[in-house]
């Protein structure tokens, strides 16, 4: 049984380096982001031809984060961190050597696709240590912590750090100065974490109970109806992030004359406060009740600020002290559904391997399902009806969360119909 552990502002102090770590590696590995696509095509390669090396690279971060969870149970999440962190460090090595080195296209697209690998095992692996690690009532706020040490590397070191090393090194310089950044990232959490958490049981099946176990990142779909309520929720939960990147710039610049700069400062904002709301709505989960809080700050909350965010600018014009305020909206209420991270384990107990990695596959999915329900909806009813069809989901969602049952330590204990009936399977 797992013992209540020390702990600041839910931050669970003996993997505090961990965090840091998630921090650090994800800082370089967002370098490119701002820039990859343009260099890629400033060296004479067509556009279709950038958007397909990321298509690939994509295509191959979502099977990793489906597997990661199930793969760094059975092996344990130290070794599979290694495994990505290393895999990271030689792929990116060869891209840039082979790859944009020798302007070469096939290798480009099979080391950075490669290299698509890497993250997902090396950040959620780390979730699984978490959830090994954590008593299940800390377990909200610790993932509170992890996305918004994940928005701090990603969304603000790496995007914001490359502003200055391009002007100093160049585009190529600041994509190998990225190798340090990660370097520095893994090195920490293969040193620091070693000795963190107690491997599952897991990690000494047979090989053939290895794959069987495996297996259940697909199965437990099919066999756990709350895993597949909640899959569905998690994918509604940041289909407004990914969409609105895709569409309000259609929006803002296009048709209602804010500047690329404008534009960017204002979604710039959004991510900044998730920093501060991942951590504030991991913790304030455990005191509202996790489904509670998901159902009335994020679904309905989410529903509203997604209206807010077409609406207020439609009214207001060109006025970015007014457009700020449905991002900020929207930065609270998206990051209340962080308790969902907690729920997928504790719906599977015995396979909290196999949960994780359904959690991950819903995230990997909303990445897909919004730009494409964009895709579908614009054609026929514009920008403003992709906002609706993204608030109607939310709405969706808010119904699933009460048909979830989940047993949240500290809160009414509710009976999960299927859990038992799964809990007495053999590994």
């Amino acid at each position: 049984m797992q013992k209540k552990q020390a702990h600041w502002f839910g931050l669970p102090l003996n993997l505090l380096w961990g965090y840091i770590a998630i921090a650090v590696f994800m800082s370089g590995d967002g370098f490119e982001m701002a820039f990859l696509s343009k260099h890629i095509t400033d060296m004479g390669f067509s556009p279709a031809e950038s958007a397909l090396v990321f298509t690939v690279y994509g295509l191959a971060a979502a099977v990793a984060a489906w597997s990661s969870g199930v793969v760094a149970e059975i092996i344990t999440p130290q070794k599979a961190m290694r495994i990505g962190f290393i895999l990271w460090l030689v792929m990116h090595t060869l891209f840039m050597l082979f790859g944009l080195g020798m302007k070469n296209y096939p290798l480009m697209l099979l080391f950075y696709g490669i290299r698509g690998l890497a993250y997902p095992l090396f950040i959620y692996s780390f979730v699984m240590l978490v959830v090994q690690t954590v008593p299940k009532q800390q377990l909200s706020s610790a993932m509170g912590w992890f996305w918004a040490m994940y928005s701090i590397g990603i969304g603000c070191i790496g995007s914001y750090l490359p502003s200055f090393t391009i002007p100093l090194f160049g585009e190529t310089g600041t994509l190998w100065f990225a190798i340090a950044w990660v370097g520095v990232g893994g090195m920490m959490a293969l040193t620091l974490l070693r000795n963190v958490g107690t491997p599952s049981e897991k990690a000494n099946l047979t090989p053939k109970e290895k794959l069987t176990e495996l297996s259940r990142a697909v199965t437990i779909l099919f066999t756990n109806p709350h895993i597949f309520m909640s899959c569905l929720i998690r994918i509604i939960n940041t289909i407004s992030l990914f969409g609105f990147a895709v569409i309000m710039p259609m929006l803002f610049v296009g048709r209602l004359g804010f500047s690329m700069s404008e534009w960017l400062q204002i979604w710039a904002v959004f991510f900044f406060v998730t920093i501060f709301t991942n951590i504030m709505w991991g913790i304030l989960g455990e005191k509202i009740g996790w489904l509670r809080q998901v159902r009335w700050f994020g679904c309905i909350g989410c529903a509203i600020s997604s209206l807010a965010f077409y609406y207020l600018p439609m009214h207001f014009g060109h006025n970015v002290g007014m457009a700020l305020v449905p991002a900020v909206m929207l930065g609270i209420t998206v990051a209340a559904f962080v308790p969902m991270t907690a729920v997928f384990p504790v719906l599977e107990p015995k396979h909290k391997g196999a949960a994780i990695s359904i959690y991950n596959l819903s995230a990997g999915l909303s990445n897909f399902v919004a730009p494409a329900i964009a895709s579908m909806v614009l054609p026929f009813f514009d920008i403003v009806g992709v906002v609706w069809v993204y608030t109607a989901l939310y709405l969706v969602a808010a119904v699933l969360t009460l048909l979830v049952k989940v047993d949240q330590p500290g809160h009414s204990k509710v009976p999960v119909a299927t859990q038992h009936k799964i809990e007495s399977e053999p590994y």
